[in-house]
């Protein structure tokens, strides 16, 4: 979806990385994350303070292959080797359809997946992963188990000003971010950790450490580029208007939910989750909330499964039952190119 800003902003946003450049294992021996690029945690830190949607101060900050990667680190360092059981991961549902993959998917020892924290009746030995704004409903969320024994990792990948107001700076333990939502660059592969506690920060490190051998350069030096071009459009001097990618993103997403919610409407066999108006400081206004995903809810009782009944339509979508709830829910990607989802408007216009 964001193609276009990029071919605009053209060569500013352009790394070029001469073959003798960046060889070395280590960006910064010092730092027990020793493969983190300064140059990408300068401008990861600089965007943050000028968006406002995290504490920074007495942070560290873990580089990783994505968010996938950081998640695994996390689970890794809140885990213990000497446990006789593993810690419990949970997440409310509707939660991210990855979650539960994430924490099977090695078998390992140490954590194991648990289901909605909702219903969660385990005692304090778990790990609660807190994704806000949500993936798939866009909802703020708030962890659910009270239990402070507890221990709890925010995933933050979509509290950028295109998607959500900016209500104030998160201010957690361990938040997690990417430039896959941030920028729209889900091929560079490229996430990163805010993390209040070094000892966890360590065992995050080290964990990539051990997974990869640390992070790609290259990858990180082109991040930096694409974080720096979208801090300058808001903090250099006579910038044009069309250099501000929030806003433009904000443009786009907003003219896509106006036409989905009109074709929803005209069907009344589908609903969406409503969202108040709420005021963000990034944007010194009230603003809208413009998920990247749209979760729908079918109320026309004679279709059984969303998900089939959309594929005779030829549309992908992905059954509620991956996010933990029933088939009476899709989540459908709000983010694709101009030309797919003006194919998407048509086929479910079709449906009144």
């Amino acid at each position: 979806m964001f193609e276009p800003f990029w071919k605009e902003v053209g060569n500013s946003a352009t790394v070029v990385i001469p073959g003798w450049q960046k060889m070395s294992y280590f960006s910064d021996p010092k730092n027990f994350c020793w493969f983190l690029e300064p140059e990408f945690a300068n401008e990861a830190l600089r965007l943050h303070r000028i968006v406002g949607n995290a504490v920074t101060d007495d942070r560290h900050i873990i580089v990783g292959v994505g968010s996938t990667q950081l998640i695994h680190a996390a689970l890794f360092a809140l885990s213990s080797t000497e446990a006789r059981q593993p810690v419990n991961v949970i997440s409310a549902a509707p939660y991210y359809s990855m979650y539960s993959s994430i924490a099977d998917f090695m078998k390992s020892g140490m954590f194991r997946w648990a289901g909605d924290a909702a219903a969660f009746n385990g005692d304090d030995n778990f790990i609660e992963l807190v994704c806000s704004p949500n993936n798939p409903d866009g909802e703020i969320r708030e962890a659910v188990c009270g239990n402070e024994a507890g221990k709890r990792v925010h995933d933050m990948a979509y509290y950028w000003p295109q998607y959500t107001p900016m209500r104030r700076p998160a201010d957690h333990d361990i938040m997690l971010f990417t430039v896959s939502k941030a920028t729209g660059h889900a091929g560079t592969r490229i996430g990163w950790a805010l993390v209040k506690d070094a000892e966890v920060a360590r065992k995050m490190g080290k964990f990539i450490e051990m997974n990869t051998i640390g992070v790609s350069k290259d990858s990180q030096v082109r991040a930096a580029k694409i974080l720096k071009v979208i801090a300058d459009g808001y903090e250099l001097p006579d910038v044009e208007a069309g250099s501000k990618f929030f806003h433009f993103g904000r443009c786009l997403l907003a003219n896509r939910w106006k036409r989905l919610r009109q074709a929803i409407e005209a069907s009344g066999r589908f609903s969406l989750p409503q969202f108040p108006s709420e005021f963000c400081k990034f944007l010194e206004e009230h603003a809208e909330t413009y998920p990247g995903f749209a979760w729908l809810r079918c109320e026309d009782q004679s279709i059984v499964d969303l998900e089939v009944f959309f594929k005779t339509i030829n549309i992908l979508t992905r059954s509620g039952r991956q996010f933990g709830v029933g088939p009476e829910y899709v989540r459908i990607s709000m983010l694709d190119r101009d030309a797919n989802f003006d194919v998407f408007i048509k086929r479910i216009s079709s449906l009144e």
